[in-house]
């Protein structure tokens, strides 16, 4: 078992950094490697299957949570679906893969629960509602109603930090980057 990879979790509010944070620690050289996910939406551009994802019908895709083969899945609009297979991650783990997640606070909470110890989940907090408002406001991506309801999700997934390992505060970038690099060196030594 020691060969066997552990798992990463993290879950944010839009416009938290966790992004960049992300990108950060896959450059640290910790044998880190994102999990694959499951999609019912069509490849774009140059994606293929089984490396940005694991593209599927939406009936396969039905047919599989049916099946209790996902860790967490997200139907985000009518048969468009979003999740983890259980069986990609374990061959992950397996090959001895620490594995990265970047999911919603509720998936994080449900792939803690199915692994327990072997996963560290990892909550990257916005300074406060008002600073998260501004760098969403900053990108210069989205209307203002998108950016509200982006605002009303984050207080509605705020209140999920304490269900996680360990909440890392972004209030200056390379501080938060320097703590969650910490925090993962210690849990994948452990």
């Amino acid at each position: 078992m020691k060969n066997m990879g552990k798992l990463i979790i993290f879950s944010a509010p839009s416009g938290s950094g966790k992004s960049t944070i992300i990108n950060y620690l896959l450059q640290q050289h910790l044998n880190l490697a994102f999990s694959i996910s499951a999609t019912s939406r069509p490849p774009r551009g140059t994606e293929q299957n089984g490396v940005e994802y694991f593209f599927l019908s939406p009936e396969e895709f039905k047919q599989r949570i049916a099946n209790d083969e996902f860790l967490e899945y997200e139907e985000v609009y009518t048969d468009r679906f979003y999740g983890t297979l259980k069986a990609q991650v374990e061959k992950q783990l397996t090959a001895g893969q620490n594995v990265i997640f970047d999911v919603d606070v509720v998936g994080g909470c449900n792939i803690k629960k199915f692994y327990g110890e072997r996963a560290l989940s990892v909550f990257i907090q916005p300074p406060s509602v008002e600073e998260l408002r501004k760098r969403l406001n900053g990108r210069g991506t989205d209307t203002p109603e998108v950016i509200e309801s982006r605002i009303a999700k984050a207080e509605f997934e705020l209140g999920f930090a304490e269900k996680f390992d360990v909440v890392v505060v972004n209030d200056e970038l390379e501080k938060a980057q320097a703590e969650a690099l910490a925090t993962i060196k210690k849990f994948l030594n452990e």
